[in-house]
């Protein structure tokens, strides 16, 4: 095999790699806009995200592996005999690769967002612009991996500051007391108070499943 050939190869592997995770940050926004949002509840991939944005917590549990069977079963049945049809076995494998590689990057990041605090620009950006999300505006800001897809559909906002309830402030933001740490004070600033009794957590409750942000 010749020099040529080896980039050739590499350079195919990465456009269909790269093709499957493109296709993956689509599904990815158009799940999270309309399948999760827009639905308001009704159907279990619905009513668990909007659970997820009653608390804005992060925690592994079974509908995550429901989520990768999902995501496995798309990549098998659609994107694989896609590839392979239009190019051949290796493009239907690559194809189907780089969609599961995507998920798995998107499933990364969103879990880092919840759990840790950024690390470099990307870290920075992906937790403002999903923060955002969660607490400014749930319509918009719907690509969580990248913004793409929310530039292209005219979803994507991003404030100066993130405001950010103080009773749901991510535990990575605040010191022992409940103050937003310092390093983070360009990005969010804690509103409102920090009480979650009953009232308050049906309100929260009733707003997330109306896709609306919580109140101070």
């Amino acid at each position: 095999m010749t020099a040529a050939e080896v980039v050739t190869g590499v350079l195919v592997t990465a456009l269909c790699i790269g093709a499957g995770m493109m296709l993956w940050f689509l599904a990815e926004y158009l799940l999270h806009r309309f399948a999760m949002h827009h639905l308001h509840g009704k159907g279990i991939m619905s009513r668990e995200h909007l659970e997820h944005h009653v608390h804005s917590s992060w925690s592994f549990d079974v509908t995550h592996l429901l989520s990768w069977t999902g995501v496995a079963v798309v990549g098998t049945v659609l994107w694989f005999p896609l590839g392979w049809w239009l190019f051949g076995t290796a493009v239907g494998v690559l194809l189907a690769v780089g969609w599961a590689l995507g998920y798995a990057f998107y499933e990364f990041n969103h879990a880092r967002c919840h759990l840790a605090p950024p690390r470099g620009r990307y870290g920075r950006w992906v937790r403002r612009h999903h923060f955002q999300h969660h607490f400014g505006a749930p319509m918009s800001n719907h690509g969580v991996s990248m913004p793409l897809w929310d530039v292209v559909f005219g979803t994507r906002r991003s404030p100066e500051r993130i405001r950010v309830p103080r009773r749901l402030a991510l535990p990575w933001m605040v010191d022992e007391d409940g103050d937003l740490l310092e390093e983070f004070t360009r990005d969010y600033e804690l509103v409102g108070h920090d009480r979650l009794d009953e009232r308050q957590a049906g309100i929260d409750r009733a707003r997330a499943f109306a896709s609306l942000a919580p109140t101070d």
